[in-house]
């Protein structure tokens, strides 16, 4: 009898599902650019596909990681994902242009952002080869961004996210030092009134840009735990310019398309102890570390 019930109860229980094996790694990133005109504001949609297309395996790879980070999915099979492409070294080969640098920084933030809530379930080995390869690729980044020439926009500030995540989830120094290096410079271009020159040269995505460049300021002061009317003066033009565009509009000479500003004022608004922004709909970017409604292990929340 007491057989029969421990057989049924064992046929009974849920069976633990195993993670599924993680896809080949990426080394070299295929990417292409997609605007069709100088002020990088009109795209081509032949070409805008193109680049989905080519990046897709690394964007999916990114969501499944995020999902298991963010209670979706298995932390261990998020774990096994990011220890294979680790061991595999991906990303750290060719890049085809400018655009899949874009790429690759983009994943390195979201790879550690969603990993800082991964690390607790991790075992020692995994975690020393994730982020041996996390500071590969932040060491990748930072020799790619120091080479370059020319102005520094939303996609400085996007590496400066990127690096500063590595730093905050291995605890290594010089990457925070980094972060902190791209954040002082982004905050020395900003305007008396808040807006980022670079991002208000787009034509039509100058708000969209706006936004775009304020979200990993406002990111890299929490990891870093930095206050600077600078950076309240950017977040307040970017909440306006999404409440009204037509300011920017007139300022620009072009109609802005609309975009809202909830993923900066969520993270700004909790880091700087004030009350979250209004909005019901749940926010998910596996860039940003999956849900930005749950605060990031990395973040200096002054708002419980």
């Amino acid at each position: 009898m007491k057989l029969f019930i421990s057989l049924m109860l064992a046929l009974s229980a849920p069976l633990a599902l195993a993670c599924t094996e993680a896809p080949p790694a990426k080394s070299d990133i295929e990417a292409n650019g997609y605007y069709s005109d100088a002020h990088h504001s009109v795209i081509d949609p032949v070409l805008r596909a193109r680049n989905i297309a080519n990046t897709r395996p690394i964007e999916d790879f990114l969501g499944q990681v995020a999902k298991d980070a963010n209670g979706q999915g298995d932390p261990a099979c998020g774990l096994a994902w990011l220890n294979s492409w680790a061991e595999q070294k991906a990303m750290l080969g060719k890049m085809s242009s400018e655009q899949a640098y874009y790429v690759r920084k983009w994943t390195l933030s979201g790879m550690a952002l969603n990993y800082a809530r991964l690390k607790p379930a991790a075992t020692a080995a995994q975690r020393q080869t994730i982020e041996a390869w996390f500071k590969a690729l932040a060491d990748a980044t930072i020799a790619h961004s120091d080479a370059k020439k020319g102005g520094r926009n939303n996609h400085y500030y996007w590496e400066g996210l990127a690096v500063t995540a590595v730093g905050g989830v291995t605890g290594d120094p010089r990457y925070l030092d980094w972060g902190r290096k791209v954040f002082d410079h982004a905050m020395g271009q900003a305007e008396a009134d808040g807006s980022l020159p670079t991002e208000m040269e787009r034509a039509g995505k100058a708000l969209h840009y706006q936004v775009y460049a304020a979200t990993p300021l406002v990111f890299i002061a929490s990891i870093l735990d930095l206050h600077d009317a600078r950076l309240d003066k950017i977040v307040a033009f970017t909440v306006a310019g999404s409440a009204d565009p037509s300011g920017i509009a007139k300022r620009t000479g072009v109609e802005q398309e609309p975009v809202g500003s909830r993923e900066v004022t969520t993270i700004y608004n909790r880091h700087e102890g004030k009350a979250p922004p209004p909005g019901t709909k749940p926010q998910w970017q596996p860039r940003m570390g999956g849900s930005l409604d749950t605060p990031n292990p990395l973040e200096h929340v002054a708002l419980k």
